[in-house]
C-alpha cells in the first residue's frame, strides 16, 4: 500500500488511530505509511501536565488545560479500552476514579505495548493543510530548530481535540479588578486559592470540578454564577450558586438578581472553542459542542471533503473507547473495507443525528444516544465488542451518586464491563486524599 496518512495530535484520539492501524497490521493487513504530528514533547494530549500557561518555550499556545490534583470526574469503567483493561495494565483491579497520573500511565501503557511511538514526530506543530488535487499538503514546523517543511498525504485525520482554546467572555470591571482573573484553561493549582473568596463563572464540568478542588484544598468560600440554571448539587456550607455576573466594581461582584459578593479571584469556566487555525475555511469543522457534530458523517468524515476525518469532536459521555470506535472505523474506510456513500447521503446522515439528539429530553437520553453511536461504529469493524449498555448503566449510577453527594461520589465503586470485576474502594475518601501520585493511589 502506497498511501500516506497524516494524524494531527497524539492525545487519546490520535493514539487510538495509531493503535487501530497497528492492530490491523498485527493481523496481517497491509497498512499505509502513517505519520503523526504532535506539538508537545510527549504523547497523551490533555493528560500531560505542564506548569506552563499562555505560551510554551517555543512561543506556541499551551495546549494543556490539565491541573494538579485532577481526578477522573467519571468512572473509569465507562472509558476502559476494550482491548486493554485496567487489570491487564496494573496487574490488579483499581478504584473507580483515578487521578491524572494513573490515567496517563494507563493510556501510555497500551501504546507502549503496541510499539507506535516511532510513528510520532514530537515537538512538531502543524502550520497549514491544503488540498492539492488528490493530495493534502501538510506544512509543519519542528519547533526545537524552527524548521518548516511540507509533505503530501492521501488522508488527514484531525485529532487535536477541542478543549484547548478557551472561550473568554468580557464582564465590565475586570480591567480594574484587583484580584486574579483566569480561564479554566490556565488553572493549575488549587492551593493558589486557599483562604480566598472565589467566584466561578459557568456550570460546566470544569466549574464543578475546579470548585470542588478549591474547596478540598482550603478556599474560604466559593460562589458559582450561572447563566441559565444552577447545578443544584448538595454543596458544602461555604458554597453559593447565584445568577449571572453582570459586572465587578472594585472587589465586589454584582449579579443579575441584584445580589453582590466580595471576591478575591475569578475563574471563568466558560467552555472551549473548536479551533483549527491550520485549516482553510473549506476544510475547517465549524460546530457547537454537541453529541451530533455538524458536517461529520458518522461523526468522523467531513462531508465536504470525505478524505478528511475528525476524531473526538463530540461532547462526551464516552471518551477513550468512543475514540477507539471512531479510529477503527476511519481506518477501515482508508483500508477500503468500508465504502462511504455520496455527499447527499452523508448530509442526510448528519441531519438525522442532529434531529435524534435534539429529540432527547435529558442527560439519560444523551448517555444512551452516545452509547448507541458507539455500538453502531463497533458493529462495522473488528474493534472488540463490549457491553456498551452496561457502560451506560455505569454512567447512570454515577449521575445518581453525584446527586446523592457531590463531594463523596468518587468514593463509589463500579464493575468493569471488560473483565466483570468490581473495583475496590479507594483506601482514602476523595476529600481527604491530598496526594494524587500514582504510587500513593495504587496502595489499595
Amino acid at each position: 500500500m502506497t498511501k500516506r496518512i497524516a494524524i494531527i495530535g497524539a492525545g487519546p484520539s490520535g493514539l487510538a488511530q495509531l493503535r487501530a492501524f497497528q492492530s490491523a497490521a498485527e493481523k496481517g493487513a497491509e497498512v499505509p505509511e502513517v505519520v503523526c504530528f504532535e506539538k508537545q514533547e510527549n504523547w497523551g494530549g490533555l493528560w500531560n501536565y505542564t506548569w506552563r500557561t499562555g505560551l510554551d518555550q517555543y512561543g506556541e499556545p499551551v495546549h494543556g488545560s490539565m491541573y494538579r490534583y485532577l481526578w477522573s470526574n467519571g468512572p473509569k469503567e465507562g472509558l476502559e479500552f476494550a482491548d486493554y483493561s485496567f487489570e491487564e495494565h496494573f496487574g490488579k483491579q483499581i478504584a473507580s476514579y483515578p487521578p491524572r497520573a494513573v490515567l496517563f500511565d494507563y493510556i501510555e501503557g497500551r501504546v507502549q505495548k503496541a510499539g507506535v511511538r516511532d510513528l510520532i514526530r514530537f515537538d512538531t506543530a502543524v502550520r497549514w493543510v491544503e488540498k492539492a488535487g488528490d493530495q493534502f499538503n501538510v506544512t509543519v514546523c519542528h519547533l526545537p530548530d524552527d524548521r518548516t517543511y511540507t509533505e503530501s498525504f492521501d488522508h488527514v485525520i484531525v485529532a487535536s481535540g477541542h478543549f484547548s482554546t478557551p472561550n473568554v467572555p468580557q464582564f465590565d470591571g475586570f480591567e480594574t479588578f484587583k484580584g486574579r482573573v483566569l480561564h479554566a484553561h490556565d488553572f493549575r493549582d488549587a492551593m493558589e486559592f486557599k483562604d480566598k473568596d472565589l467566584l466561578i463563572v459557568g456550570t460546566s464540568y470544569s466549574a464543578e470540578d475546579i470548585g470542588s478542588q478549591c474547596w478540598k484544598y482550603g478556599a474560604k468560600s466559593i460562589t458559582v454564577s450561572h447563566r441559565t440554571a444552577p447545578m443544584g448539587f448538595d454543596w458544602p456550607d461555604n458554597w453559593a450558586e447565584v445568577p449571572l455576573l453582570t459586572h465587578v466594581d472594585g472587589n465586589t461582584a454584582h449579579f443579575k438578581d441584584g445580589s453582590s459578593r466580595d471576591i478575591d479571584a475569578v475563574i471563568l469556566c466558560t467552555g472551549y472553542k473548536h479551533h483549527f487555525p491550520f485549516l482553510p475555511d473549506e476544510l475547517r469543522l465549524k460546530t457547537a459542542n454537541r453529541l451530533a457534530t455538524q458536517d461529520l458523517y458518522k461523526g468522523v468524515t467531513y462531508v465536504n471533503e470525505p478524505a478528511l476525518f475528525y476524531l473526538g469532536m463530540q461532547d462526551q459521555w464516552f471518551t477513550f473507547n468512543m475514540f477507539d470506535a471512531q479510529a477503527w472505523w476511519v481506518r477501515d474506510v482508508i483500508l477500503g473495507r468500508i465504502e462511504q456513500p455520496d455527499t447527499a447521503t452523508m448530509v442526510a446522515d448528519v441531519a438525522d443525528r442532529i434531529a435524534r439528539e435534539d429529540a432527547g429530553k435529558d442527560d439519560y437520553d444523551a448517555i444512551w444516544y452516545q452509547g448507541d453511536y458507539v455500538k453502531e461504529l463497533i458493529a462495522e469493524t473488528d474493534y472488540p465488542s463490549f457491553d456498551v449498555e452496561a457502560a451506560c448503566q455505569v454512567f447512570k449510577e454515577w449521575k445518581g451518586h453525584k446527586k446523592a453527594g457531590i463531594m463523596t461520589f468518587r468514593n463509589n465503586s463500579y464493575t468493569s464491563v471488560i473483565t466483570g470485576t468490581l473495583a475496590p474502594a479507594h483506601h482514602t475518601p476523595w476529600k481527604d486524599a491530598l496526594d494524587d501520585s500514582l504510587e500513593v493511589y495504587l496502595k489499595n
